[in-house]
């Protein structure tokens, strides 16, 4: 889990912003990116449905990589 340290700024007594230190700011943003990736890898397996794949080895093998 993610420890943040928010520093709340309050505006005529309501909560309006909160400000974090930009190490967790970067954190943050690599873990939304990382489930946005997930969410499209997820929809383009679903788009797939049951159609042949071919395995990562096999590939290589045929272009020659090791």
């Amino acid at each position: 889990m993610l420890k943040l340290h928010p520093e709340i700024l309050v505006k005529n007594g309501q909560k309006q912003f909160a400000v974090l230190p930009y190490e967790e700011f970067v954190a943050i943003q690599e873990r939304l990116a990382d489930a946005d990736d997930l969410l499209e890898l997820r929809k383009a397996k679903r788009a797939e449905g049951k159609k042949r794949s071919i395995p990562l080895a096999a590939v290589k093998r045929e272009l020659g990589l090791k």
